[in-house]
């Protein structure tokens, strides 16, 4: 049991650590877009099941709040609560980890917004101090490229970020989607996230994103991630809701 408690506590620092920060269910990625104007957005894994050479977890629910905020501006708050199954000395029983507050804006609109060629979007903000988990603040930054075919859509993040613990961060991943018009759509990422001075994870994801209406989808899909030893298994399942919370009328000149 002490064991289980050590691993339960490692995986808790760990996972607050090296998981990027970005909101694109049930990706670890994200898109090159945003809300539109007085939309919000809840994103939400109600559990994920985590297999490790520790154990086997259930972790708490992993959160993103979205909100439309401006044309081709969205803000976006982060957080994941973890809830030990046992107690661990030194540590709360309840963690709030990945807490973060992000502006994502559209640097050029494309595919993905209705128009023609790629889209650019530009997520930043800080890092902030986690309750029960890393104390300090750091900051976060993340170039993503989107293009949407008839048949595939690719998004591309390249991310650096000066950790909680100031150290330099770097994250890239590779999302593929199938059509978007599918009720159901198969999805998959591949990712490499380096923090300088540790080993590098390299993770591949595989999945299906069900679009049961309009602003409201339902995701489910298994990751496996890769460091020198040390393999995890994990399986996702979660949702996204949307509801416009004002009506904005664009105007054109």
């Amino acid at each position: 049991m002490r064991r289980l408690n050590l691993a339960l506590a490692m995986l808790s620092a760990g996972i607050g650590l090296a998981s990027p920060a970005f909101a694109y269910r049930p990706f670890d990625g994200t898109d090159g877009d945003v809300a539109d104007v007085g939309e919000f957005e809840l994103e939400m894994g109600p559990a994920h099941f985590l297999s490790s050479p520790e154990g086997r977890y259930i972790v708490a629910p992993a959160t993103v709040l979205n909100l439309g905020v401006a044309r081709g501006l969205e803000l976006v708050v982060d957080f994941k609560d973890f809830v030990g199954l046992q107690s661990v000395a030194g540590q709360p029983r309840m963690r709030l980890l990945d807490t973060d507050i992000f502006l994502k804006g559209i640097l050029r609109r494309g595919t993905l917004q209705g128009e023609s060629g790629v889209s650019i979007a530009l997520e930043a903000g800080p890092l902030l101090p986690e309750l029960g988990g890393t104390r300090g603040l750091g900051a976060q930054a993340n170039l993503i490229t989107s293009y949407r075919w008839e048949a595939l859509s690719l998004h591309l993040n390249t991310s650096a970020a000066l950790t909680r613990d100031h150290q330099l961060d770097g994250f890239v991943s590779l999302i593929l989607e199938g059509p978007h018009d599918w009720a159901v759509r198969p999805v998959g990422e591949i990712y490499a996230d380096h923090e300088f001075g540790n080993d590098t994870t390299y993770s591949a994801l595989a999945g299906a994103i069900w679009q049961v209406r309009d602003g409201l989808a339902l995701d489910a899909a298994v990751r496996y991630a890769a460091q020198p030893g040390n393999n995890d298994v994990e399986v996702r399942f979660g949702l996204t809701w949307g509801v416009a919370l004002w009506h904005h009328e664009e105007t054109h000149k």
